[in-house]
């Protein structure tokens, strides 16, 4: 539970908007708004976001039992840091890193020899989209 003078975005479950130092809870949801879900039932707890604290959230408010639904603007779920922000960011770096060793002669002081060292950009960038979409795809599986 989290107290009114709380400056988060909550609204208090029934009626009004509980800023009368009530106790309010969080709200959280499971819905992609791109998939056009609407429900008339009530619900728990609603969960705004599948980023990294909004999926954990939810999942552990329906393990505990509680009616959940958690709510996603985009296409995927997994927010910002895991579709467009740092996963990405950090495989495109790693594989940065693996043809710095290669074409600054790192990994021949290391004793591996290769040929001529060239980059595939497009290759690298369907690397990194298998692994967002790997990673999303675990998410999904966990809200099942």
């Amino acid at each position: 539970m989290i107290s009114c003078s709380s400056k988060s975005a909550l609204l208090r479950l029934g009626s009004g908007c509980g800023c009368r130092k009530t106790t309010i809870y969080p709200l959280i949801s499971i819905l992609s708004l791109s998939r056009r879900h609407s429900s008339t039932q009530q619900q728990d707890l609603v969960v705004i976001g599948s980023g990294p604290g909004g999926y954990v959230a939810a999942i552990k408010a329906a393990q505990l039992g509680l009616k959940t639904t958690c709510v996603e603007k985009g296409a995927t779920l997994g927010g910002t840091c895991l579709n467009v922000g740092c996963i990405p960011s950090k495989s495109l770096l790693n594989n940065s890193h693996f043809y710095h060793m290669a074409h600054s002669g790192d990994l021949a002081k290391r004793g591996i020899n290769m040929g001529p060292v060239s980059l595939d950009l497009p290759k690298m960038m369907k690397e990194k989209s298998d692994a967002v979409t790997a990673l999303t795809s675990g998410i999904d599986y966990l809200f099942k």
